[in-house]
């Protein structure tokens, strides 16, 4: 159990960042998305949201659907950056690591509803 509350500080404090660090998040947004900053600060506050939502029994099931939703729509970041001209210079094997480890936290979300 004690592994559902690290989930929901982690998605927490992940969405904090999202306001405290916002230029971290600028260059991973794909050029066809419009309104940049909005995006950032929207998917912040899902994950604040979110994350706290798991973090209560009433919430928890929600927050999981919701958590792997929103998984689901950061994996448009994540294709888009297999693209070699939207890769940022990071290295081939690390972005197509990110598309398992995507999955794997949908599983990690998904294990957790009932």
């Amino acid at each position: 159990m004690l592994h559902i509350y690290f989930m929901g500080v982690l998605y927490t404090v992940l969405g904090i960042i999202h306001f405290t660090n916002t230029g971290f998040y600028r260059p991973f947004m794909p050029k066809f998305l419009p309104a940049h900053d909005l995006l950032i600060y929207l998917s912040g506050i899902a994950e604040i949201l979110l994350g706290i939502g798991v973090l209560f029994p009433q919430t928890r099931s929600l927050a999981l659907w919701g958590i792997i939703a929103m998984l689901l729509v950061f994996l448009l970041v994540h294709v888009n950056m297999l693209f070699p001209a939207n890769s940022l210079g990071i290295s081939a094997w690390i972005l197509w690591l990110r598309i398992p480890l995507q999955f794997l936290l949908i599983y990690w979300a998904y294990t957790n509803i009932g």
